[in-house]
């Protein structure tokens, strides 16, 4: 019989609150010197991290997520996920797919990384520009700027 590690809990605490979109139980899951990383928000360290989540699960009305394949040991760990929601900038439904890599620290993530083909992604948010501007650099660093922007504001007012 093979014993499941803790850490592979956490993984499954973490995705079974994004889907009730309970930001401060994921949060709840990261350690306070986490670093995500994704093809949007490339370096969000700390509190922004769960800033990021909170920003997510409050403006996805009709987010849904499914999350398989979660492995773990003492050091990292990985899971499946996958998303459908509404893309506010557009309107557009999208479906992502998504890899996460996971390391922890003192039973915490302390860094998580998602990956997507952003390609397939900004096709299904922006539709033709997706198509013709997915796979520049143009488009990649134009989704980063306003992400950031999208998170600042969000930050700004809730600490006002």
């Amino acid at each position: 019989m093979t014993v499941r590690h803790p850490n592979a809990d956490v993984i499954e605490r973490f995705y079974s609150a994004l889907q009730r979109r309970d930001a401060a139980g994921m949060a709840d899951c990261y350690h306070r010197d986490i670093h995500f990383s994704d093809e949007a928000f490339t370096d969000l360290r700390g509190p922004k991290a769960g800033a990021m989540w909170r920003m997510l699960c409050e403006r996805g009305k009709d987010l849904k997520v499914e999350f398989a394949d979660v492995v773990a040991d003492e050091r990292s760990g990985r899971a499946h996920w996958e998303a459908w929601y509404t893309f506010s900038a557009t309107g557009r439904t999208v479906h992502n797919v998504i890899e996460a890599q996971f390391e922890f620290r003192d039973g915490k993530i302390v860094r998580h990384r998602d990956t997507f083909d952003f390609w397939r992604w900004s096709r299904q948010a922006f539709g033709p520009l997706g198509v013709m501007l997915g796979w520049t650099p143009f488009l990649k660093q134009r989704v980063r700027r306003e992400a950031g922007r999208a998170l600042e504001r969000f930050m700004q007012k809730r600490d006002a």
